[in-house]
């Protein structure tokens, strides 16, 4: 019996350590139990989905980029093509195909205000257009001019694609007011090209950017129109296609005796400094002039413009550019500018002459 006992005790299971209280059991059961660190795989498929969206929006961007630059590009060849024609047409003397104004485009071509500063301006333009159409290309193949980055090929698109700009528009202006009447498509589709391309610039760049450098933009379009305009002023003021004109400086005797008040008159303008500017060719600066008579003619402060004639490389003399003369005669009295042929009274109303009516005889 004893022994027996002694088995069962010894088989008998040590009894297992049961926590006393609730809070020990809620310690030990909430032990095993932790949040992962690591993100569930729902949320690693909805990051890889928005990352290959990213990774889209430059490729599109790319896209859209190229497809501008493509359209620049096409529109630069085509600008290249005209103006290389015209230059061909300028350097050979050659006649203008217009199927529009039939021979106006041969009279603008060979006008005053085809060169700029000597220079052929389809020359210009077509340096102008082979600049944008390699930048265009630059902007495609990325390797076509090595050393140039992309920010500074879009600076120098912008820059360019502004002064043609720019240029057109006063090109447009000219050919409506000093070559009105006379038509020329080539300067039509020029100017279309150049605000196309001007305009595609700008879409490009965004016009965010375009706000950083519009300064730049004014500063360069200023410049363009202020250059041309100097380059014009220095062109004869002669008529459409006097440039086939030649015609040798001559002096016009003057047969009229001059009376008492014409000779004050004359020598109260030349006191006041007043100028009369004309050239040797114009029939009312010698009308003028007869007016006063020899003898006070010779009292007036008279300016020729062209001293050494007109004709082909004959400019106008830079004292009468200075004054702004674009007619003949022009007096400049007390600051004012007087155009035209005018009677003595009129000059001595305006010169502020005044001598008794007894001795205007």
């Amino acid at each position: 019996m004893a022994i027996n006992s002694m088995v069962f005790a010894i088989s008998r299971p040590p009894p297992l350590p049961f926590p006393s209280s609730p809070a020990r059991f809620k310690r030990a059961v909430r032990v095993p139990f932790r949040c992962s660190t690591e993100p569930s795989p729902q949320v690693d498929s909805a990051s890889a989905h928005e990352t290959s969206l990213d990774a889209k929006a430059p490729e599109k961007a790319s896209l859209l980029g190229n497809s501008a630059a493509i359209l620049r590009a096409g529109l630069g060849g085509l600008g290249l093509l005209e103006t290389g024609y015209l230059t061909y047409l300028k350097l050979t003397n050659s006649e203008a195909f217009c199927p529009v104004g039939g021979g106006s485009c041969s009279d603008v071509l060979n006008s005053d205000y085809s060169s700029i500063f000597g220079i052929p301006l389809p020359l210009v333009g077509m340096v102008a257009y082979g600049l944008v159409t390699l930048l265009s290309l630059q902007q495609i193949r990325k390797d076509l001019l090595s050393g140039l980055g992309e920010a500074d090929a879009r600076l120098l698109l912008l820059g360019t694609s502004t002064s043609m700009a720019a240029a057109s528009g006063y090109f447009l202006y000219i050919l409506s007011t000093k070559l009105a009447g006379t038509s020329c498509s080539y300067c039509i589709i020029s100017a279309i090209l150049s605000f196309g391309i001007s305009f595609i610039t700008l879409k490009d760049i965004g016009m965010k950017e375009v706000r950083k450098v519009l300064g730049l933009q004014l500063a360069v379009a200023g410049a363009v129109i202020a250059a041309l305009s100097y380059s014009y002023t220095t062109a004869a003021p002669q008529f459409l296609g006097s440039n086939e004109v030649e015609l040798e400086p001559f002096k016009t005797e003057i047969t009229s005796t001059s009376t008492p008040w014409a000779i004050s008159l004359a020598e109260h303008l030349h006191s006041i400094g007043a100028k009369m500017y004309g050239a040797f060719w114009c029939t009312h600066c010698q009308e003028q002039k007869q007016m006063f008579g020899k003898e006070a003619a010779k009292k007036i402060d008279y300016v020729e413009c062209y001293p050494d004639g007109i004709g082909k490389d004959r400019k106008i003399a830079f004292e009468c550019i200075l004054a702004g003369v674009e007619g003949f005669p022009t007096w400049i009295i007390n600051g004012q500018h007087i155009d035209g042929e005018r009677e003595l009274k009129d000059l001595a109303e305006i010169s502020g002459f005044v001598l008794a009516d007894s001795q205007r005889s």
